[in-house]
């Protein structure tokens, strides 16, 4: 899920946790990415940073989406790639470390950066990376923990979670088309359940 606070430990955290079992945050695509669906058609590009276990690349890709996705995390890539084969679909998995990563530069229709826990350093070169890679008139779909009174899930600490004046400063190069603060009450596997403060952002690049 996320490009890693420290390049070994926090990889190591990340494996470790998705080795105890498949599909930490479930199988069923982000809600947030589904109920904006209807704005995708086949064909498109698409780019899954901080994938985890392929849930939404997977739901992307049965959508006629051309998908990468991307973690840090072999373990996390390995179940995505097998989820993807019990669906009947093809997804492209790179391992990559978020924050060093070569982004490539419009590549892609979509980019869907879903629950990516990033720390303070490692947000600044990953949004801009983001940013990079769409193509122009390409979507950025993006929900992460929020900084409001909800703690149910996600980080207990300020740094990975982020609030709407943050994600318009970084995106800033981009049209916001929604952008809403909330708690929601999430059912994503056993790792996201439960009530939450959450940011969403929907925004385009300009053609």
């Amino acid at each position: 899920m996320s490009a890693g606070h420290e390049a070994v430990s926090w990889r190591d955290r990340w494996q470790a946790r998705y080795r105890t079992g498949a599909w930490l945050f479930g199988e069923e695509p982000n809600e947030w990415l589904r109920s904006n669906a209807w704005r995708l058609r086949p064909g498109m590009r698409a780019l899954c940073p901080g994938e985890g276990e392929g849930r939404n690349a997977v739901f992307l890709t049965s959508l006629g989406l051309d998908v990468t996705a991307v973690d840090f995390a072999p373990a996390a890539l390995a179940h995505a790639r097998d989820l993807a084969a019990r669906q009947g679909v093809a997804i492209a998995t790179v391992e990559a470390d978020l924050a060093r990563w070569a982004w490539p530069e419009a590549a892609f229709d979509l980019v869907a950066l879903i629950f990516v826990q990033l720390s303070a350093d490692e947000r600044g070169p990953v949004h801009r990376g983001a940013m990079r890679s769409l193509a122009p008139g390409g979507l950025l779909v993006l929900e992460a923990f929020g900084r409001g009174p909800v703690r149910a899930c996600g980080p207990r600490g300020e740094e990975s979670r982020y609030d709407a004046t943050m994600l318009e400063a970084d995106f800033a190069g981009l049209e916001t088309l929604a952008l809403t603060e909330g708690t929601v009450r999430l059912a994503e596997g056993e790792g996201h359940r439960g009530p939450a403060s959450v940011v969403r952002l929907l925004a385009q690049k300009p053609n």
